[in-house]
C-alpha cells in the first residue's frame, strides 16, 4: 500500500509542476486575447458613436451652440463605458470637452490615413481606449471628435478569466490525480500487466464506469460551458453582423448546411382572386406576411398555408404548388384546402373567438366550443401531414407561425423526431390566471413544448409562458437559460422582437416626400399646411381605433382653433367580417366617425377620413411619407409593424410617431411619443405635442428610430432564431454522442 502511494507521488508531483508551468504560460496568452477582443469591441462602439454624433454635432458646431453641445456630451457620457468626449477644431484647439477628460490628453494625437485614430493608453485614471474621428460638414473639415472609453472593466473580466483558467487546470489535475491514485492502488506486483492491459484497451472502460459518479459532474460542467459559449456567441453575432438577405443565406449555408426551410402559417403570402379584370395576385393585409415573406425570399424553401383565394385552386399544379413571388419566383407555396366547416371551427371559432381575445386581453370575452376544438385539432393534423409530405429529409427546419398552430410542433415532432421546430407566437402570451380559463390549456402547452425553440415578441411574454407552464404542467424549468424540459424534450423559450425588411433597394422608386404630400392632400381636398394624422390598422377591436377617434374629438373640443386644420386619415382593412364581434366593432367605428364628423364638420372639412378598405404597399408608403404624424393606439399588441414601416418610410427624417405603451414596438422605439391608449386626454395631448414639435427634434427622434429599425431588421430576427436552432442542433449531437458512448461503455462492462 505504502509503496503504491510512493509511486503515485513520484508521478503526481511532476504532473502538478508541469500543469502549473503550463497554466503560468497560458494565462498571459488568455489575458492578451481577452484584451484584443475588448479593444476590437470598443473600436466598433467608437465608430458607431462617431457616425451617430457626426450630423447633429456638425450642425451644432456650425451654429456655435455651446450649450447644446455640452448637453449632448454630458448626456453621452452617462454610458458606463464612455469616459469622456472632446472636440478639437481645424486649428488643433480644444473647443469643447467634458469635465472627465484627463489633463494629459490633447488635440495633437495622430490620425490614421482613414481619418480615424484608435489607441490604448494608461493614465492615473486607469487604462483608457482613445478614438478620434474627423468631422466634416458639406465637404469642409470642421475638426476632430475624440472619444475616450473606460477600460477598467477589462481588468475585472480578465481576473475572472484567469480564475476560470486556473480552475480548469486545477480540475484537470484533480481528475488525473484520481485516475493515477486509482491505478497506483492496483497490486504493484501486477503493475506491468496492468499497463499492458490498458495499452490493449482492456480494463479501461470498467474503471471509468466504476467512477462514473465522480466523472458525471464533468459532463454537467461541459454542457454548462457549451450553453455559456452559445449565449456569448449569440450576443456577438446579433450585435456585429450586418443583417441582409445575403447574410441570411450565408448563415444557412455555414450553420445549417443549406438545410431545407419549411414555413407554416394560416394566411398565405400571395393569393389569386377573381376580379372583373381577370385573375389577379393579391397580398393579404397581415403583419405576419410582412415579416416572414422577405425571409423566405432570402432562404427559398416551401411555405405551407391555407389557400383562401377564389382562384387559388386554378393556379396550382397537381401537387398544390405554385412558385412565388409571381414576377420573380424564389420559393414554393403549398396550399392546403379547408372546407367551410373546418374554416369556421378552426379559424373563426377556436383561433379567433377563443385564443385571440384570450391572449390579447382586450375586454372581449373568449368563446370556447368543443366542436371548434375538434376542428382545430383536425386542421393542425392536416398541416402536420403536409409538413411530412413536403420534407425531403428527416431533419428539416420548420418555422411554425402563430396561434393557429399551437398543436403542430408536437404533431411534427412525433413524425419527424430529428426536425428542428421553431415556433413563433406573434401575439402576446397572457398571465397564467387568464390562460387558465382555456378548457384545453394542457394540450396547447404540450403542443408548443414540441418546439425546439419557442419565440415571443418580448421577455415579458416569455416569462408569462414559463409561469403558465410551471402552473399547469409537471416540467423542469431552467430560468437562467430559459429552457423547459418536458417528456424528454427540451424547449428553449426566447424573445425575438420581430421587425421589417429595411427598404434600401426600394426607396429610390418612391415619390419624393413633397410630391407625396401634394398628391395625398390634393386627393383629400386639403391645403399644404393642413396637419395630417395617419392611422393604419386591420379593423380589429384590439387596435384602439375608437379611442383614437375620441382623442381627436377631445382635442378639437379643448382647442377649437384647430378645427379645420387637422384631419385623421384612418385606413382600416376589413378582417374576420363573418364574426359577430367584428361586425359589431365595424358598426361602432362607423358610428363614432360619423358622430365626430357631424359635430365638427365645416363645409367640406371633416376631422376623420375613414377608409375601410385594403391598400397596397405602394399606397401606404405614400400615406406614410405624406403624413405629419402616425397614430398607433393598440390596446394590446405583440409588436405592431406599422410603427416600424412608418419609420422606415421617413427618409426625410421628419414626422412624429405616437405609440401605445402596450405594443412590443414601444420597448424598442423609445423616441416615439409613448401613450396609454386608455387615457384619452394623454393621447390628445400627444397629438398637440406633435403639432408643435420643432423640425430639429423630429429629426433627432426619427434618426435614432431609423437607425434601430435598419439594424434590427427582419433578417436579424430570422437569423437569431436560426443561429439558436443551429447551436441547439450542435448541442443535441454532442449530447447524443456522449449518451451513445456511455451506453457502449456500459455494455462492455456488462
Amino acid at each position: 500500500m505504502m509503496r503504491s502511494m510512493r509511486l503515485s507521488l513520484r508521478f503526481l508531483i511532476p504532473l502538478i509542476l508541469a500543469l502549473s508551468a503550463l497554466a503560468y504560460l497560458v494565462v498571459p496568452l488568455v489575458d492578451n486575447l481577452t484584451l484584443r477582443w475588448f479593444v476590437r469591441d470598443l473600436d466598433i462602439r467608437s465608430e458607431l458613436l462617431g457616425r451617430t454624433f457626426s450630423e447633429p454635432l456638425s450642425e451644432m458646431i456650425q451654429q456655435n451652440a455651446r450649450a447644446k453641445i455640452n448637453g449632448l456630451f454630458a448626456q453621452a457620457i452617462q454610458d458606463e463605458r464612455l469616459f469622456a468626449l472632446a472636440f478639437c477644431d481645424a486649428f488643433g484647439q480644444m473647443r469643447y470637452k467634458t469635465s472627465t477628460l484627463p489633463a494629459s490628453l490633447h488635440c495633437k494625437l495622430p490620425v490614421d490615413s482613414d481619418g480615424e485614430m484608435r489607441s490604448l493608453v494608461h493614465t492615473p485614471d486607469g487604462p483608457l481606449h482613445l478614438a478620434k474621428r474627423v468631422m466634416e460638414f458639406s465637404g469642409q473639415r470642421l475638426g476632430e471628435l475624440i472619444l475616450v472609453h473606460d477600460m477598467s472593466f477589462v481588468d475585472r473580466r480578465s481576473a475572472d478569466t484567469r480564475k476560470y483558467v486556473i480552475a480548469l487546470f486545477g480540475l484537470l489535475a484533480g481528475v488525473i490525480s484520481l485516475i493515477t491514485v486509482f491505478v497506483a492502488h492496483l497490486s504493484w506486483r501486477g503493475w506491468i500487466a496492468g499497463v499492458r492491459a490498458m495499452l490493449r484497451g482492456d480494463g479501461i472502460v470498467r474503471p471509468f464506469t466504476q467512477y462514473g459518479s465522480d466523472v458525471q459532474p464533468l459532463v454537467g460542467d461541459f454542457h454548462a460551458l457549451l450553453r455559456a459559449l452559445g449565449d456569448e456567441q449569440r450576443l456577438r453575432d446579433g450585435s456585429t453582423l450586418d443583417w441582409t438577405p445575403d447574410t441570411l443565406r450565408q448563415l444557412l449555408h455555414e450553420n445549417l448546411s443549406g438545410d431545407e426551410i419549411l414555413v407554416v402559417s394560416n394566411r398565405e403570402p400571395y393569393m389569386h382572386a377573381d376580379t372583373p379584370r381577370g385573375v389577379e395576385v393579391q397580398r393579404p393585409a397581415s403583419g405576419l406576411i410582412t415579416a416572414v415573406e422577405p425571409v423566405m425570399r432570402a432562404c427559398s424553401g416551401t411555405w405551407i398555408a391555407h389557400g383562401s383565394g377564389s382562384a387559388d385552386r386554378r393556379t396550382v399544379n397537381r401537387m398544390d404548388h405554385v412558385a412565388v413571388p409571381p414576377n420573380d419566383p424564389t420559393y414554393t407555396l403549398r396550399r392546403i384546402w379547408l372546407t367551410k366547416e373546418e374554416e369556421k371551427g378552426y379559424y373563426e371559432g377556436f383561433a379567433n373567438e377563443g385564443l385571440w381575445p384570450l391572449c390579447l386581453i382586450a375586454h372581449v370575452r373568449p368563446i370556447f366550443r368543443s366542436s371548434d376544438w375538434e376542428q382545430y385539432l383536425k386542421v393542425n393534423q392536416r398541416f402536420a401531414d403536409a409538413v411530412v409530405e413536403e420534407a425531403r429529409t428527416d431533419n428539416p427546419v420548420v418555422l411554425v407561425q402563430d396561434y393557429h398552430f399551437a398543436l403542430l410542433p408536437k404533431l411534427i415532432k412525433e413524425r419527424l423526431p430529428k426536425a428542428t421546430i421553431i415556433t413563433f407566437w406573434h401575439i402576446p402570451w397572457p398571465n397564467p390566471e387568464s390562460f387558465g380559463i382555456c378548457p384545453w390549456r394542457d394540450q396547447i402547452l404540450e403542443g408548443l413544448l414540441g418546439s425546439t425553440i419557442l419565440g415571443f415578441q418580448t421577455r415579458y411574454h416569455c416569462n408569462n409562458f414559463l409561469e403558465t407552464v410551471d402552473r399547469f404542467l409537471e416540467t423542469r424549468i431552467e430560468r437562467e437559460h430559459s429552457t423547459v424540459s418536458y417528456g424528454g424534450q427540451i424547449t428553449r423559450v426566447e424573445h425575438y422582437p420581430i421587425s421589417i425588411h429595411w427598404p434600401a433597394d426600394e426607396s429610390h422608386q418612391w415619390l419624393p416626400v413633397e410630391q407625396c404630400r401634394d398628391k395625398i392632400r390634393s386627393t383629400l381636398g386639403m391645403t399644404n399646411d393642413h396637419f395630417l394624422l395617419l392611422g393604419v390598422d386591420r379593423l380589429d377591436y384590439t387596435k384602439g381605433i375608437v379611442e383614437r377617434f375620441q382623442a381627436i374629438e377631445l382635442l378639437l373640443e379643448r382647442r377649437p382653433e384647430l378645427i379645420g386644420k387637422i384631419t385623421l386619415v384612418q385606413i382600416a382593412a376589413p378582417t374576420r367580417s363573418a364574426l359577430d364581434a367584428y361586425q359589431a366593432f365595424e358598426a361602432k367605428v362607423r358610428t363614432a366617425a360619423l358622430r365626430i364628423n357631424e359635430r365638427f364638420a365645416s363645409g367640406a372639412y371633416q376631422p376623420i377620413c375613414l377608409k375601410l378598405e385594403h391598400h397596397d404597399a405602394q399606397s401606404l408608403i405614400e400615406y406614410y411619407r405624406a403624413s405629419d404624424a402616425c397614430l398607433i393606439t393598440s390596446l394590446h399588441d405583440g409588436m405592431n409593424l406599422v410603427a416600424k414601416e412608418f419609420v422606415a418610410a421617413r427618409d426625410d427624417e421628419r414626422g412624429v410617431l405616437i405609440l401605445s405603451q402596450f405594443t412590443g414596438a414601444a420597448r424598442e422605439l423609445h423616441e416615439a411619443l409613448i401613450v396609454n391608449p386608455y387615457h384619452i386626454e394623454q393621447i390628445a395631448e400627444a397629438i398637440h405635442c406633435a403639432l408643435r414639435m420643432p423640425a430639429v427634434e423630429q429629426r433627432e427622434r426619427m434618426r435614432s428610430m431609423r437607425a434601430l429599425v435598419r439594424d434590427f431588421n427582419i433578417y436579424r430576427w430570422a437569423g437569431r432564431m436560426l443561429l439558436d436552432a443551429s447551436r441547439q442542433r450542435q448541442h443535441e449531437r454532442i449530447a447524443s454522442r456522449i449518451n451513445s458512448d456511455t451506453r457502449f461503455s456500459l455494455r462492455k462492462v456488462a
